[in-house]
């Protein structure tokens, strides 16, 4: 039976292409109200795991649950409506003469993957608000060409809240981003972590650096299994990235943020 106290529950999930296994008897429970990472090194399988989830690549065995729909048994196109995903890869996809705010309203009927313009009647009050509650509302009339990678990042957060979906990824969000535009980014998640509607927030990366304070859980990925995970403070440890990211590692947490050294 479904369960409805978990947002992402999978079981035993792997997904095998001829002679070539990408996951491998992967099992992860997301319970509602907390906000996960996904970390792991270039190759480990982070991809792969989205892609199951969204249900963009089939997988071979496993069972995969999001928000009590369980995947072939459900519709999942429509399920997608309620996955929020931000990804560097759609920027691209938007007009450079197009206002924030008609790329925020293009939101509800986007399908994740590629870009398409809003055909119903447009919520302009709502799409504002979700604007405002990434810190973004001044953008709402800038054209995309205008805005910087931080600011576009804010936009489509804006944009996959016009769904009100229950879940959001973010995909290496700040990937091109420089250390001040990162921050910023980052302090307009952790404000929306902190909002009582917000949705539960997946964020895959693989520095460490970029996992705030409300990241309340981690998931290490290795060679497409899931090498730890469980709270945040038990999973990230040296020896745990060393062996993720095979190298010698040295991991401290000077000011409540994470860093990295390689020994």
């Amino acid at each position: 039976m479904p369960d409805s106290s978990a947002i992402i529950d999978i079981r035993d999930l792997s997904v095998i292409r001829g002679e070539t296994t990408i996951l491998r008897d992967v099992s992860w429970r997301v319970e509602r109200g907390q906000h996960w990472v996904i970390l792991g090194a270039n190759g480990s399988g982070k991809t792969s795991l989205l892609q199951s989830l969204t249900a963009y690549l089939t997988p071979s065995r496993g069972r995969i649950e999001v928000d009590g729909q369980v995947y072939g048994q459900s519709n999942w196109p429509a399920l997608r409506q309620r996955i929020g995903l931000v990804s560097s890869g759609i920027a691209q996809k938007v007009p450079l003469d197009e206002p924030a705010l008609k790329t925020v309203l293009s939101g509800p009927s986007a399908q994740l993957g590629y870009w398409t313009r809003n055909a119903g009647t447009p919520d302009v009050g709502f799409a504002r608000d979700c604007l405002d509650r990434m810190g973004a509302a001044y953008l709402a009339e800038r054209e995309w060409r205008y805005l910087s990678q931080g600011e576009r990042q804010r936009v489509f957060i804006a944009r996959a809240l016009m769904t009100r979906p229950v879940l959001l990824i973010l995909d290496e969000p700040c990937a091109g981003l420089d250390p001040v535009m990162r921050e910023h980014f980052l302090q307009a998640v952790g404000n929306l972590m902190q909002q009582p509607s917000a949705p539960t927030i997946v964020l895959v990366t693989h520095h460490v650096e970029e996992i705030i304070p409300g990241f309340s859980h981690t998931l290490v990925i290795k060679a497409g299994e899931a090498l730890a995970q469980g709270p945040t403070e038990n999973v990230l440890s040296s020896e745990i990235l060393s062996d993720a990211f095979g190298a010698a590692i040295t991991l401290s947490r000077p000011d409540n943020r994470w860093q990295l050294k390689i020994d």
